[in-house]
């Protein structure tokens, strides 16, 4: 089934600079590839220290492909993450941030999308599995830009065409099928 195109919303503009609302449900690959190239430091809420969770692989992922990732967590407050010191709230984060990713429940990412808004991030993004609307439209209100149920690391495979078929990069290009191993 083809993906809709945003589809701009009659919103109540306070400034020359707010961005329309989208459709929450069908993001443009332009609007996903425009986020993932502006962006430079993201702040990933809920990010573990555990090795074998989704936002440690997240987060390893996209430091490799070049993005400052610091981690917020007030459970890991203290320790380092990958090679980032981890902060017990955004308000603690000692450098700008352009994007809040939020890896907590969708009812966690109402506050933490009001925290993204005081810290002036220039986008929030909810993970797989995270929606908040109403969090949504207060973002957009102040011109952030918001991206929910999706992930980031998916998202810049996905589009930079890293993610093979089978969903992992296999590093092969060819038309003829592998060998089983033994």
């Amino acid at each position: 089934m083809p993906r809709k195109t945003i589809k701009p919303a009659a919103t109540a503009k306070t400034g020359p600079e707010r961005a329309p609302a989208v459709d929450h449900d069908a993001y443009s690959d332009g609007y996903i590839r425009d986020i993932l190239r502006t962006v430079r430091v993201i702040a990933m809420v809920g990010a573990s220290p555990n090795w074998n969770r989704p936002s440690y692989f997240a987060m390893k992922y996209l430091q490799h492909k070049g993005y400052r990732v610091i981690p917020v967590n007030p459970a890991a407050a203290g320790q380092t993450i990958l090679g980032e010191h981890c902060y017990a709230s955004l308000a603690e984060v000692p450098v700008a941030v352009d994007m809040v990713d939020v890896f907590r429940n969708s009812e966690a990412a109402g506050p933490i999308t009001d925290e993204a808004i005081a810290k002036g991030a220039a986008v929030v993004w909810m993970q797989l599995g995270v929606r908040n609307d109403a969090a949504a439209r207060r973002a957009e209100a102040a011109g952030l830009k918001v991206v929910m149920n999706r992930c980031p690391k998916i998202e810049y495979g996905r589009l930079s065409g890293e993610l093979s078929w089978g969903g992992i990069n296999s590093g092969i290009i060819s038309s003829k099928r592998q060998k089983a191993m033994r």
